[in-house]
């Protein structure tokens, strides 16, 4: 499957799911982790919809995944994992959200002005001269500008890092655009969260403590609306866990004993 990527030997009973909307590849090295002591699949979403990608990680999951299978999303993917748990019980034996977008947009105002203040006075106007950009219909190559913007907020993201590299496939203006637009809706409408409530499995969120994205937005939200749900705060660790200088290895601790 051109939308699929495999690590390990089957069975695979792990699927990783990358963030974005639009960065598919971006979970290659918690996959190649993983693999040496699991099957793990790594689906690469390309539908331009939410529910395309509900739908295309659904049809992934049924043609190569032991089910139900343990997903772990990661940013935008911790929302898609969570959304097809809703709306695919069936297929889903565990979620663990990692670095997930806070769940109801109060808690979202202040991401932006977060990261800025990480930024030097050149490098906050390099981002607001990129956003302006990302407005002009005219612009040609929106894919580059926008894996231009996330290498930027990679490092703003990152506590201490160990690298700022990724493992990126392609950047995707389009796919990003589309879903995110859908996704935020889904946030202010109140529609994300209330969809928890169909979750059947375990779900166990895993956070940052230097993460832009507040904490408090991914826990007292769910705590609220799902049966069994766990929060686990990582030290010194921002966005993305596996590129932490000291978070890394407690992150890995951590995940390998919710895959048990």
């Amino acid at each position: 499957m051109v939308n699929l990527r495999t690590y390990g030997r089957a069975p695979f009973g792990v699927a990783v799911i990358h963030g974005g909307p639009g960065a598919a590849g971006q979970m290659a090295p918690v996959a190649r982790e993983l693999a040496r002591d699991m099957g793990v699949l790594e689906p690469l979403q390309t539908k331009r919809s939410v529910e395309g990608q509900i739908e295309e990680l659904k049809t992934v999951l049924e043609a190569s995944a032991e089910l139900p299978a343990i997903l772990v999303g990661f940013s935008w993917g911790a929302w898609l994992s969570y959304l097809c748990a809703a709306y695919h019980p069936g297929l889903v034996r565990k979620l663990i959200l990692v670095s997930s977008a806070p769940f109801e947009e109060r808690y979202a105002s202040g991401i932006l002005q977060t990261r800025l203040g990480r930024l030097s006075a050149d490098e906050r106007r390099q981002v607001q001269s990129m956003m302006d950009a990302m407005k002009d219909p005219d612009l040609a190559d929106k894919d580059e500008l926008l894996a231009r913007f996330g290498r930027l907020f990679t490092r703003t993201d990152a506590r201490d890092p160990l690298t700022l590299e990724s493992d990126e496939l392609e950047t995707s203006w389009t796919i990003h655009q589309s879903v995110w637009g859908e996704a935020a809706h889904l946030r202010s409408t109140g529609r994300l969260l209330e969809l928890g409530r169909q979750i059947a499995c375990p779900v166990v969120a895993l956070h940052g403590d230097w993460d832009p994205h507040p904490a408090a937005g991914v826990r007292e939200p769910l705590a609220s609306i799902l049966n069994d749900f766990r929060f686990l705060l990582l030290r010194d660790c921002g966005h993305t866990p596996w590129i932490e200088k000291r978070a890394k290895d407690a992150f890995y601790e951590v995940l390998r004993d919710q895959l048990c």
